[in-house]
């Protein structure tokens, strides 16, 4: 495949994280010690910082909780998909994390939208996560 725009280079910390994509499945890291669940997948927890993280499917469900419309290129591939949305979206599990949406017009976006992960496998090595109406 033939994919320019620019892509995470998974290192130790969230290495899992990006496998589990390839493999059709949404992870995050659960600490085993208090019970916490985080994103971005750092290799400690960051409530008790104990190093015995452990990934955990998770649902897949999450809801707007903010987002931007993008009128200016911020990276110059994404140029032809002006405007496009970036969303925060709240996990059911409680995290935060950036992401595109899929197949929702902008104008369609709003806070509270319900969300369902999806995911785009944009290489043949490399499959980004994204979200797309729930239904």
């Amino acid at each position: 495949m033939s994919y320019t725009k620019p892509l995470p280079t998974p290192n130790k910390e969230d290495a899992p994280f990006w496998q589990a994509a390839r493999e059709g499945k949404f992870v995050l890291p659960n600490c085993p010690d208090c019970g916490n669940i985080w994103f971005p997948p750092y290799l400690y927890c960051p409530r008790c910082l104990s190093p015995k993280r452990v990934f955990k499917e998770a649902s897949g469900r999450a809801e707007v909780w903010g987002f931007i419309e993008m009128a200016q290129p911020y990276v110059k591939s994404f140029a032809p998909e002006l405007p496009y949305i970036v969303a925060l979206v709240q996990l059911e599990e409680g995290p935060i994390m950036f992401t595109n949406l899929v197949g929702i017009k902008n104008d369609e976006v709003k806070v509270g939208l319900k969300l369902q992960v999806c995911f785009d496998p944009v290489k043949d090595d490399f499959t980004l996560i994204k979200f797309k109406r729930r239904e």
